[in-house]
């Protein structure tokens, strides 16, 4: 399984925060902030949106980095992704990402 590929299985590579980083993409910044900010109901701002990838060292996003219940509890147990883990077809905490982006498991099961 390739690094990019986030402990809830979604691509990192795909991901428009990342790519606003690896690309400094100000416009990219600019329009994701303002979606995120709408679809979370959250003060979300251009320079919010840095991230080099959710399994990598490097800068991620707030949410990303500190309030991720899938990363947070991937990283408790110690698993390279939630693929790893014996919980992953019961789990309430990823259970909604991967109902609405059926090639996250995919990537998973990798």
């Amino acid at each position: 399984m390739k690094n990019m590929i986030a402990y809830c299985g979604l691509d990192c590579e795909n991901c428009d925060a990342y790519l606003a980083t690896v690309n400094n993409d100000q416009e990219l910044r600019k329009k994701t902030a303002k979606l995120w900010a709408e679809l979370n109901n959250a003060p979300i701002f251009p320079e919010h949106i840095n991230c080099e990838g959710c399994r990598v060292d490097g800068v991620k996003t707030v949410f990303c980095d500190s309030m991720c219940g899938i990363r947070q509890c991937a990283m408790k147990k110690g698993v390279n992704t939630c693929g790893d883990c014996s919980d992953l077809e019961k789990c309430s905490i990823i259970s909604t990402i991967l109902e609405n982006n059926p090639s996250a498991l995919i990537n998973l099961k990798k």
